[in-house]
């Protein structure tokens, strides 16, 4: 299959890797771009494990505030105090801020739930699920059924609260983990988002409705 400009495009877009790997990873699936997400993901993973060891100690704090109602704080690590000073560390971790304000995450990764909350939500979500079956079927048969469907329901349910897992709200085709992976790749160095703060005027107090976080997504796609 002939690997056109468009379809290297395309990959990139969803990945964030260099326009060079995208062409070599649809060269070696034939073209199939799912084929290519896949390999890309695999090697990018490999290149990534071998960097995970190194410390990353050094880095900034981004930040960003929308209208003076919406502030965030981010740690970005880096090896090296030069690639933190660098163009390309600095406006990723704008962005990373800008996301945090607009996407809300509460965790920067799966790794960081509380176990007490994995155990509510699924207790939550099976007793939905079981709400949902026939009301002739044996309470056992409704579990089971429950617990099988609660396991997508969960992946789903921490890919909305981690930060990493959250579609990328620049570009919604890739997620803010490739986004990251794309840069780290640039700067050839072990890349980490340690922890954020997010802010919102009048967070737990009884209040009129305004949906800030759509305005600041709006605002960023404009």
């Amino acid at each position: 299959m002939a690997i056109t400009a468009k379809l290297v495009k395309e990959l990139r877009d969803k990945t964030g890797a260099g326009m060079m790997d995208c062409k070599k990873a649809l060269v070696e699936a034939d073209g199939d771009i799912q084929k290519a997400e896949v390999i890309l993901k695999e090697k990018g993973q490999a290149t990534l494990d071998k960097k995970a060891g190194r410390i990353a100690a050094e880095g900034i704090i981004g930040s960003y505030i929308h209208n003076n109602k919406i502030g965030v704080i981010v740690e970005i690590n880096t090896e090296t105090d030069f690639s933190a000073n660098t163009d390309d560390i600095k406006e990723f971790a704008k962005n990373i801020a800008m996301h945090i304000a607009a996407s809300n995450p509460q965790y920067v990764s799966e790794e960081e739930v509380d176990e007490k909350e994995v155990q509510e939500q699924k207790s939550i979500l099976i007793n939905q699920a079981m709400n949902e079956a026939n009301d002739n079927m044996p309470e056992d048969k409704k579990k089971m059924i429950a617990e099988k469907k609660v396991e997508g329901r969960f992946k789903k349910y921490l890919k909305e609260i981690c930060l990493l897992d959250q579609p990328y709200v620049k570009n919604p085709e890739m997620t803010v983990d490739a986004y990251l992976r794309s840069i780290a790749a640039k700067i050839g160095e072990n890349i980490k988002i340690r922890r954020f703060q997010r802010f919102e005027v009048g967070e737990g107090l009884e209040k009129k409705q305004e949906d800030f976080a759509k305005e600041v997504s709006e605002q960023i796609n404009q």
